[in-house]
């Protein structure tokens, strides 16, 4: 047994180095063949098998055949290190026009989006404010804020999302009621809110029963899709938030539904 030159053994260091790296490579392309990964990383067919069974494992990549990647599908949502590093800047256009909603005093609520998490770095000088969430890089962000009251809402954990759910956090969140709710999904058609997993389901569902005002955070990439699971219609949130990339025609079903829309500038 070997070690490296930073003092950490080879043999169990150098799988897990790699590892890591082919998720990077992944959720920087979307998705990419295993024979790209062979000619990437230098190792073999099998190796690169081996390191995706054990991401995927980790909820990190999705095995396809001859493939992986870390895009979502209608049944699957992608993880949360892919979903960071998307429509980075429709998600900080609409967090801006969600800010103008807030006002100091007031108790809101977060769901375990990135949409929603590109708020929290907006709202430091509208304190004092009590935050609630179940995301886990809002928690930190939020606990870094001076004059936030933070309820950090706890569950189960999933590392895929980096976030709490389950019933136990669907309790906690019916004993709150907020004055706003900033929320999203992965899937949005003309007349629906969508998303793949029913816990996840579960746990914004709770979110919408105990929020006055609901607000839907969607950039344009969402919409005209559909997910395994329905959510709520688009009428029952007061406002929807799309960015300006979002193509007119797309628009016009959506208000000819009775559904209020705010276009975000970019």
């Amino acid at each position: 047994m070997t070690t490296d030159v930073d003092g950490d053994t080879t043999e169990l260091s150098r799988p897990a180095r790699r590892q890591a790296e082919i998720a990077a490579y992944v959720v920087k392309h979307g998705s990419v063949s295993a024979n790209d990964l062979v000619e990437a990383f230098g190792v073999s067919v099998m190796t690169v098998h081996r390191d995706l069974d054990e991401l995927e494992r980790q909820g990190v990549v999705r095995k396809y055949r001859g493939g992986v990647s870390a895009q979502p599908t209608s049944v699957f949502e992608s993880n949360v290190a892919y979903r960071l590093n998307t429509a980075q800047a429709e998600k900080t256009a609409i967090a801006r026009q969600a800010r103008t909603m807030i006002e100091p005093g007031m108790s809101v609520m977060l769901d375990d989006s990135t949409s929603a998490l590109a708020l929290v770095d907006l709202i430091e000088d509208i304190t004092p404010l009590t935050v609630a969430t179940n995301f886990l890089p809002a928690i930190s962000r939020l606990a870094e804020l001076r004059d936030i009251t933070l309820l950090a809402l706890g569950g189960i954990y999933s590392a895929t999302h980096d976030s709490f759910g389950g019933m136990p956090c669907a309790e906690a969140v019916e004993a709150l009621h907020t004055d706003l709710l900033f929320c999203s999904v992965s899937a949005v058609s003309s007349t629906h809110a969508f998303h793949q997993e029913e816990e996840i389901v579960l746990v914004k569902r709770a979110m919408l029963r105990s929020a006055r005002t609901k607000v839907l955070l969607v950039d344009h990439g969402k919409l005209q899709r559909t997910a395994l699971h329905r959510l709520a219609p688009l009428t029952d949130f007061d406002v929807v938030i799309v960015d300006e990339k979002t193509p007119k025609d797309l628009l016009e079903p959506l208000r000819d539904n009775g559904v209020t829309v705010a276009v975000a500038p970019l």
